[in-house]
């Protein structure tokens, strides 16, 4: 199997549905599904991703989580999701599994920045981006956020 069976493309927003906690329908709504499945392959290359998406479904999230080689990746996906960008995997990480040519901190798309869940998560518009009209900054956020302390 190679990374280009659609099989994952499907580990990979079951994937990104664990690791953001949005739904597969909210992912794919953001339409930055195919560009993030294609940012991780081009930087880590496609082995690596396929190695990691086939752990996750085989042994589930926290397999990768739990991993040296998997873990930086994963956290780069959410990265991704949130903000729209790609961290430099660690230094140690790339001692281990090979410095990659295009593993550079980057945004994956300027388009992807507003379509970023950090937005929604919080319930604000993207600062620069879709605007949400005339003096609605004068409203608070549309979502409300709970704080518990603990007890």
């Amino acid at each position: 199997m190679t990374i280009d069976d659609p099989k994952y493309m499907d580990y990979f927003l079951d994937l990104s549905v664990v690791l953001t906690g949005f739904s597969r329908i909210d992912l794919q709504g953001t339409g930055q599904a195919t560009l993030y499945f294609d940012t991780v392959r081009a930087i880590v290359g496609g082995e690596i991703f396929a190695e990691l998406l086939d752990t996750f479904n085989t042994d589930g999230v926290d397999a990768v989580l739990d991993s040296g080689k998997f873990s930086p990746i994963s956290r780069n996906i959410l990265k991704l999701w949130y903000m729209a960008t790609w961290e430099e995997l660690p230094m140690v990480w790339r001692e281990r599994y090979g410095i990659k040519q295009n593993d550079s901190t980057l945004i994956a798309n300027p388009y992807a920045y507003p379509e970023g869940l950090v937005w929604k998560a919080i319930g604000v518009n993207p600062p620069g981006a879709k605007a949400p009209g005339y003096a609605t900054w004068s409203y608070p956020p549309s979502v409300k956020l709970s704080i518990q302390p603990k007890a």
